[in-house]
């Protein structure tokens, strides 16, 4: 069976087609800086020497997906004559609150919960269900399912996902931790057990999934059990959009002085904030990085304030887990800036942490980058969150059969 893998970011769209049976990848592509200037689709035919690229204006993931498709059954850049060979489509969802802790066949009532959660993740959760929406209209009797970012942190206990605040407000809204981006931290931490050469039951590993959104879990013996990212992606890291950790009173504090109303607010913190909000340059860390290297002081600090907040929460996951037996860099920051990967390792020697500067020089390939006597192993390791939404969509499919 051919699966598409549909996965909507906060300003990217990732796919692969994959043929399930061996699990051969047809054709990847990327769809980057939606929303932003010099949006780029790049399409990769599995087996071609060179890849298609696409420059046009973008502005939303819906004329973005449109695309996608019309590349995957071009005459010469795609794959497929027609939709009908796709025998179903996994789409990566972020948040359902408490209503899925597992992946589901998608229907009317998982659309319905999906939207009724839009609130608790605004950047994530439209996306989300414009690639549904959108590959639904296109192929109307092709199943699909939905892979959540929440499941894999389920494992999480109530000390870790629970807020202090009064109880009610659990039972009766569910506002806990949830976390984020669990498909790719399994994965990734299930590669860096294989690098270990150990079973992920014993093994602590600290999974830094740092990309325009971003989040660091600890995990211990192959379960999450604290993660940065809370009842929405909006906690945790420093983000390109997202303010993550701040003093909840500034809220309150902020409203009243620019007489704001609450989604006002939510969309200051959630689309205005971050490294664009620093920098006032861009959400993009390749922009800011290129600003800071021209001497630019506010871009330069939105750097350092991203390192450092990584920086903590490595630190604290270390003492969480007494200790570490890998740390793993992915995603489009974790995988391909070198020197924020330098700037987040530097002067972590007590806890035993040590980078291998000739290591680290490289960027997408699956490696060790810390130095022979690093305590804590490092790894580079790139994400595939589509193959684990693939995996868990045919499984479903099957079992519907």
């Amino acid at each position: 069976m051919k699966v598409l893998v549909i996965n909507c970011g906060s300003s990217s769209l990732k796919y692969q087609l994959l043929d399930m049976d061996g699990e051969k990848l047809l054709a990847v592509g990327l769809v980057d800086r939606i929303g932003i200037d010099r949006s780029m689709l790049t399409h990769e035919k599995v087996g071609n020497e060179f890849k298609y690229k696409l420059g046009v204006p973008m502005k939303d993931h819906k004329e973005a997906i449109g695309h996608v498709l019309a590349t995957l059954v071009d005459a010469e850049q795609g794959v497929i004559k027609d939709m009908s060979e796709i025998g179903a489509v996994g789409h990566r969802v972020v948040h359902a609150g408490e209503k899925y802790s597992a992946s589901v066949v998608i229907d009317d009532d998982v659309i319905k919960a999906l939207e009724e959660c839009t609130e608790l993740a605004p950047l994530h959760n439209p996306p989300n269900l414009l690639g549904i929406n959108a590959c639904k209209e296109l192929m109307p009797t092709t199943p699909m399912v939905g892979v959540f970012d929440t499941a894999f942190h389920q494992t999480m206990h109530p000390d870790a996902f629970m807020y202090a605040l009064p109880y009610a407000y659990y039972e009766k809204y569910g506002v806990r931790r949830y976390g984020f981006h669990g498909t790719s931290h399994k994965y990734v931490a299930n590669i860096a057990a294989d690098m270990l050469g150990k079973p992920i039951e014993q093994t602590k590993i600290i999974t830094c999934h740092l990309g325009n959104g971003g989040s660091v879990t600890a995990i211990n013996g192959g379960k999450s059990i604290d993660t940065s990212m809370g009842f929405t992606p909006l906690e945790g890291l420093i983000m390109g959009t997202r303010a993550g950790d701040i003093d909840s009173a500034i809220v309150g504090f902020v409203q009243g002085k620019e007489g704001l109303k609450t989604k006002e607010m939510m969309d200051i913190l959630n689309k205005k904030s971050g490294l664009l909000g620093i920098s006032g340059i861009s959400s993009d860390n390749r922009d800011i990085r290129e600003a800071a290297e021209q001497g630019q002081p506010r871009a330069q600090l939105a750097l350092k304030m991203f390192s450092r907040k990584v920086k903590f929460y490595i630190g604290a996951y270390m003492a969480m887990l007494n200790g570490a037996d890998a740390i793993v860099f992915t995603a489009g920051i974790g995988e391909n800036d070198v020197n924020m990967r330098r700037e987040i390792c530097a002067n972590l020697y007590h806890l035993g942490i040590k980078l291998d500067d000739e290591s680290n020089d490289t960027r997408g390939d699956a490696t060790v980058i810390s130095a022979p006597d690093s305590k804590v192993k490092l790894f580079l390791i790139p994400t595939n969150e589509e193959l684990m939404i693939a995996r868990d969509t045919i499984e479903l499919v099957d079992a519907k059969k």
